[in-house]
């Protein structure tokens, strides 16, 4: 049995609304509505471990989210997939604005019918800095989990979350130092990949000749990605090449990419288990060279993005690495293949390279470091708790 009641949150903003209590009221647990928008794959993963956690820390709770299989999975109503959201690169974006501003307009009118007490963004900040802005002058109680890297580019960001976030919960070590310095209070609540993947993830791929293909979850990543790598997978006929295939894309996009390459084998839904028996990765840079890192895998980070796109992006990024590893490691730990370099001879050699030994045992060492500034595992029960205002 549950009750309503109504607050009003403890927000700096006067115009914040009276909202339903999160809290237990006369023995009984308040109905409690979140509505979450996650646009990428890595935010339906952290998304999914949080509303897990949401859900242990208030089973009555109602989450509605945009988000995708592992959201879904745990318990949240998903209205909107990501993989009609997933746009990259300035172009691309350009290309489909009139989608975009579609899904934002239903996305608002979605909202307003659901009346959540609270907003959760995840990462995706094209769109959910633009949804913050419209959700604070609805007077919506605005949470983000995962902050935009605003360090590396767009820092004139920053003033936008100042004006419409009420509570901003970072992931990286170095982010809460960040936002203090430009006037805004954030949260560290340590890396939700630890919560994915677990504190002790059991590598087992030292002797393995299994190589991990990682060339991301956008169409267009593959596209571009995936051919350099099957390329330079040939020069290497010993190995066995394993594609973290995504359950989001056709199955004959990477058909069409791989013909020709009958060696090369995809995997899908089994990315984790794929890293654990690799003994070398190929992956294209994001969150999942992360993942990489924390599996102790050694790896050569790969990225290529549309032309126009990429040299915009160049002028804008204020940061030395491309890649989560180099840059939580502060030092170029794994190598780095990006836009121009990324062609078949050099992606061969630095694979050639890193399969020795001795660079093997110093990049797992480098990774050693990395996961102990990300410190320990709880980082989704931890965001549940500042959420649910316990």
């Amino acid at each position: 049995m549950s009750t309503r009641c109504v607050f009003l949150y403890r927000g700096r903003a006067s115009n914040l609304k009276h909202r339903r209590c999160p809290y237990r009221f006369g023995g009984y647990l308040c109905a409690v509505k979140i509505y979450i928008i996650a646009g990428e794959a890595s935010g339906d993963l952290h998304g999914g471990n949080l509303v897990r956690a949401i859900l242990r820390g208030h089973p009555g709770a109602q989450c509605r989210a945009w988000g995708g299989d592992q959201m879904a999975a745990a318990g949240a109503t998903v209205v909107k997939h990501y993989r009609d959201l997933a746009f990259m690169g300035f172009l691309e974006v350009a290309r489909n604005l009139r989608t975009i501003m579609r899904n934002f307009e239903y996305c608002r009118r979605d909202i307003q019918d659901f009346d959540p007490d609270t907003l959760v963004l995840i990462d995706y900040p094209g769109f959910n800095l633009r949804m913050a802005r419209w959700a604070r002058q609805q007077g919506l109680r605005v949470v983000y989990y995962i902050a935009p890297q605003v360090w590396a580019w767009h820092q004139s960001r920053v003033e936008t979350i100042r004006q419409t976030v009420d509570e901003l919960l970072v992931i990286l070590p170095f982010e809460a130092d960040f936002f203090a310095r430009h006037g805004v209070k954030a949260t560290f609540v340590g890396h939700p990949l630890l919560d994915a993947i677990g504190p002790h993830a059991d590598w087992g791929g030292a002797t393995a000749r299994t190589i991990a293909l990682l060339p991301g979850s956008r169409r267009q990543e593959v596209q571009r990605i995936l051919p350099v790598m099957a390329a330079a997978a040939g020069r290497f006929p010993s190995l066995r090449f394993e594609v973290a295939a995504s359950p989001t894309l056709p199955a004959d996009l990477y058909r069409d990419v791989l013909q020709g390459h009958p060696h090369i084998h995809l995997v899908w839904g089994q990315t984790y288990a794929l890293l654990q028996r690799s003994r070398a990765a190929l992956v294209k840079s994001g969150t999942s060279t992360l993942e990489t890192a924390l599996y102790g895998v050694p790896q050569v980070v790969c990225y290529a993005g549309n032309p126009v796109s990429y040299a915009i992006a160049r002028r804008l990024v204020r940061v030395p690495y491309i890649s989560l590893v180099n840059l939580i490691a502060n030092t170029p730990l794994v190598q780095e293949l990006i836009q121009g370099d990324l062609h078949v001879d050099a992606l061969a050699s630095a694979l050639g390279h890193i399969l020795a030994t001795a660079e093997t045992e110093r990049i797992r060492e480098g990774y050693r470091r990395i996961r102990s500034l990300l410190g320990a595992g709880g980082a989704s029960a931890r965001a549940a708790g500042v959420i649910l205002g316990t």
